[in-house]
């Protein structure tokens, strides 16, 4: 029997019935690559919906939350995430209206500040993680422990590539 036959494969026979110059393999990959991305991002919209939160907010709260004292400066934040520090301001605004993060003063500089995150913004992102993570297993559990595994080593070299680049 026969795989089935996904959109991409669908859109590689009308490329190859072009007579299309590209190479059908490397079009399916970037092309399913960037199927799954959407998928999986258009459900982590759906779920930071849930606790009136954006992508970009996700961004911050997460990096706060995985730092040992989940505080850092803004400046730093803006490194980390590579944003600009208007864009960075515009995000800490946001999420201190929210009550999810804090301005402190910094006990190393004082003209600066330190974000932290509260302990509401600590409860927001330790339920959106686990409702997300809980998604991306199910889409994920098209494969077996096995496949996933062998998947993961064949992305990682695939980002590797690109990071050496």
């Amino acid at each position: 029997m026969a795989p089935a036959e996904d959109h991409i494969d669908r859109l590689l026979r009308r490329l190859s019935e072009a007579d299309a110059d590209i190479d059908l393999e490397v079009e399916g990959i970037v092309d399913r690559i960037g199927s799954i991305n959407k998928r999986v991002r258009s459900a982590l919209k759906e779920t930071l919906a849930e606790y009136d939160l954006t992508p970009e907010h996700w961004g911050v709260l997460t990096t706060l939350a995985l730092d040992d004292d989940f505080c850092s400066t803004p400046g730093d934040l803006a490194s980390d995430l590579d944003l600009s520090s208007g864009a960075m301001t515009s995000r800490i605004d946001r999420l201190e209206q929210l009550g999810l993060v804090r301005r402190l003063p910094d006990p190393a500089d004082r003209r600066g500040v330190r974000v932290e995150l509260t302990d509401a913004g600590r409860r927001a992102w330790d339920r959106a993680l686990s409702v997300q993570g809980r998604k991306e297993a199910f889409f994920a559990s098209a494969l077996s422990k096995k496949e996933q595994q062998q998947l993961n080593a064949l992305l990682r070299k695939l980002v590797l590539a690109f990071d050496s680049r």
